[in-house]
């Protein structure tokens, strides 16, 4: 047990507040500003929105705190595992003495920064469906206006300008112009696509820029910006930087060029083609009426030549022609008929007068009838003195029975 008059009258005896405190002090005051590398771990993100987490390495470890006014200009989602560089002053946390840093700057070392933040920014909005091919707003192939949305000072306007001026030069193009570089570029983009919605004058938009670093084109990577192309009702279609630069703008847009070139040959009608096209078409047009033209003459003919038959007067010559055609038939047939008629009456007359008992007359037959009008055929049948009748083929003789 120690015996505090045991203690020098000189030395102090601190309070466990007095003594964080002043340690506090030191720390702050000999490392104001230091930078330090290391690997996070256990980092959480509560309601409040600050980040707390440690930085190792293989042998020791420093608890950190990054509060919400710092953090909010972070690009990226710190993770456990990254391999970070932080700027902090280093103080004491007097409600639990625990030595921290506050950090004011991180980054990503290796892949860097921004492209860490690229990356989950596109995991985060593909998740949420913004990339889906089912949201994606057909680009006409005629357009009627066309909206730029790009620095009226850059090459790239100068670029689409002379494509669309080559392919199209009467398609009508309204410039928005807008930063597309710098910490106010987002806002001015988004701003831009929101007044060409509002105007409401143009049938697609063309969000534009050059080539350049990705911190150069990282306007055309904030979530702010891809939620406004998202939600255009106009569809977008992107022309940034360099073939092989990718933002998530590009993602979003309803149709991805890999130049702003590209961009403007895409919506941009080809007038050659178009002109080709008409050529075609009224060729075949032109040879199409003439022969619907003929078609018709013909059948203006035939229905002529019909109306020409079904004429009144021509039809009471055709019945006229046909009633005395039909009465020559009937003449024709009422003789054919009275001749077979006749015919048929002299062969009946004939095969009459083959069998006809008179017949036998004309060849010198005669037939003789007894006074009561009956044929004598047996001398038997009359006597001595009675009258008979002789008739001959013309005329008859009376006799009178000798024996």
């Amino acid at each position: 047990m120690i015996n505090l008059q045991n203690i020098p009258q000189d030395e102090h005896i601190f309070t466990i507040a007095e003594f964080t405190r002043m340690v506090r002090s030191l720390l702050e005051t000999h490392f104001s500003t230091v930078w330090i590398e290391g690997e996070i771990s256990n980092f959480v993100c509560p309601r409040s929105g600050h980040w707390y987490f440690s930085l190792k390495d293989e042998t020791a470890q420093i608890r950190c705190a990054m509060f919400q006014s710092s953090n909010q200009r972070i690009k990226f989602q710190p993770e456990d595992g990254m391999h970070v560089l932080v700027r902090a002053k280093t103080t004491l946390y007097e409600a639990r003495g625990d030595f921290q840093l506050v950090v004011s700057h991180i980054e990503e070392m290796g892949i860097g920064a921004l492209q860490r933040a690229f990356e989950q920014l596109k995991q985060k909005l593909e998740k949420a469906g913004l990339f889906d091919e089912k949201h994606k707003k057909p680009i006409p192939a005629f357009p009627h206006c066309v909206g730029v949305i790009t620095s009226s000072t850059g090459a790239a306007i100068r670029d689409i300008l002379h494509v669309f001026k080559r392919r199209f030069p009467a398609l009508p193009i309204i410039i928005y112009p807008t930063l597309v570089q710098g910490d106010l570029a987002a806002q001015q983009i988004v701003k831009a696509i929101e007044i060409a919605n509002d105007r409401n004058e143009c049938d697609v938009l063309l969000l534009s820029r050059g080539g350049g670093s990705l911190e150069d084109l990282w306007p055309f990577n904030e979530e702010i910006v891809a939620h406004a192309i998202f939600n255009s009702r106009i569809p977008v279609v992107s022309g940034i930087g360099h073939e092989i630069d990718f933002t998530i703008a590009d993602f979003v847009a309803d149709l991805r060029a890999p130049t702003p070139s590209a961009a403007a040959e895409m919506i941009s009608p080809n007038q050659i083609e178009i002109l080709d096209q008409l050529e075609k078409h009224q060729h075949y047009l032109v040879r199409a009426l003439t022969q619907r033209l003929e078609q018709l003459k013909l059948s203006f003919a035939g229905l002529k030549k019909r109306l020409t038959q079904c004429h009144p007067i021509v039809q009471i010559e055709q019945q006229t022609q046909r009633c005395d055609q039909l009465e020559q038939r009937l003449v024709r047939a009422q003789k054919n008929q009275f001749e077979r008629y006749q015919h048929r009456l002299q062969l009946l007359s004939r095969a009459l007068n083959a069998v006809n008992p008179l017949a036998t007359l004309d060849r010198g037959f005669a037939i003789v009838t007894h006074q009561s009008n009956k044929v004598i055929t047996d001398e038997k049948q009359v006597q001595a003195g009675e009258i008979i009748t002789t008739q001959l083929a013309k005329g008859k003789i009376k006799s009178v029975v000798e024996k």
